[in-house]
């Protein structure tokens, strides 16, 4: 993102300050459909949910994975104005509520609308048939996470063994499986997760069938990188991957479906924080600056993930720690940056912070969360 022009939103706005590009995600949600074509997109709500953005990806043509009702009602906020039938049309065919693991409450809340629904246990089964008896469901498979940043299978997914039996299970409590799912982990970039997974799933495909259960849809999930450096490979080459394995092991009419978040939103968004406070410690330049990881650096403790803090200033470096504006020393954003000599009131920016950022900020302290400016919508 241009710097003049990062400065002039903040004097304009104040700082904190976080700027999304709509173009950006625009861009990053054409790259996905052109190196998987086959593969519908259902944006990861989670990973960023202000209307905003995902108004952008609705009117591009998305889907949505939705994993609580306040993301639902999000996305049925951009389709109030529809007729109720092509409402209930877009609800089935453009969300899948993908959270394995739904309360009661949420269930009932959902039923109406004849949702599509995650699951990976039995109990979760009893739960549906009982509450939400008019849904959809997508059993969940536990795949290999190895090397992503971010690993789930120990939390979510059903073991292999058992995804038959679990497929029975929801048809004899008179419930329609639609297909399954995975998630290889959040920013993998080892493509063997994907190719192991999409062969466990066509090995349970085969062994349903035999069984007289005839799946229809492939959900392969998330966990597509997002392009933080060039450390990262190009998605093309893990796309053209999962692309052959697909139309090798999920011959059409198989519906594919997709849950990038974190690949669409993470390069889109740029974080603008105001040095408030200088020091030395132990011989060390230490800048605080208004905003954290109780806030927009949030990604740092929740998501793994570290952010490259610049300065628009230029001048010889050292290696200086930078922290944010609470009175915890949690509020650490890095000991480790390569930044000039710079004063009370400089400006200092991050890149590529989009993803589970502004999502999972918080008011810890009494401070609020960044102000968000969007660009090109």
């Amino acid at each position: 993102m241009d710097q003049k022009k990062l400065v002039q939103l903040a004097r304009k706005h104040g700082t904190p300050l976080v700027v999304v590009d709509h173009k950006v995600l625009r861009e990053n949600y054409k790259q996905f459909r052109k190196y998987l074509p086959r593969v519908q997109v259902y944006y990861a709500v989670k990973a960023n949910s202000d209307p905003a953005i995902v108004r952008t990806f609705y009117e591009a043509g998305a889907s949505f994975d939705v994993a609580s009702m306040a993301e639902f009602l999000t996305v049925h906020e951009m389709i109030k104005d529809l007729p109720a039938k092509d409402r209930q049309d877009f609800i089935w065919d453009r969300i899948i509520y993908a959270n394995p693991i739904k309360a009661i409450e949420t269930l009932e809340q959902l039923d109406p609308y004849k949702p599509l629904v995650t699951y990976d246990n039995y109990e979760e089964v009893i739960k549906i048939a009982r509450h939400a008896p008019h849904s959809g469901l997508a059993l969940r498979l536990r795949v290999p996470n190895t090397g992503s940043m971010v690993e789930l299978s120990s939390k979510f997914g059903a073991l292999p063994g058992e995804a038959v039996d679990l497929i029975s299970f929801a048809q004899n409590n008179k419930l329609v499986v639609e297909g399954l799912s995975f998630h290889v982990g959040s920013q993998c970039t080892n493509p063997g997760n994907y190719s192991q997974a999409l062969h466990l799933a066509a090995s349970i495909f085969a062994e349903a069938k035999t069984r007289g259960f005839d799946l229809k849809l492939l959900d392969i999930g998330g966990g597509f990188p997002a392009h933080y450096d060039d450390a990262i490979p190009p998605f093309r080459r893990l796309a053209k991957t999962i692309t052959t394995e697909l139309d090798r092991l999920f011959p059409e009419p198989i519906e594919i479906l997709a849950e990038p978040g974190r690949f669409l939103v993470a390069t889109a968004a740029t974080a603008v924080a105001q040095i408030i406070g200088k020091a030395v410690r132990d011989g060390k330049l230490c800048y605080y600056i208004n905003d954290g990881v109780y806030h927009t650096y949030s990604g740092q403790i929740f998501d793994h993930c570290q952010y490259r803090l610049r300065s628009f200033k230029k001048g010889p470096t050292q290696i200086c720690s930078v922290f944010g504006p609470t009175c915890d020393a949690l509020d650490t954003i890095t000991l480790a940056a390569q930044l000039p000599d710079l004063d009370m009131g400089d400006l200092l920016y991050a890149e590529n912070i989009g993803a589970y950022s502004a999502a999972s900020s918080t008011s810890f302290n009494g401070f609020p969360p960044a102000k968000v400016v969007h660009l090109n919508q």
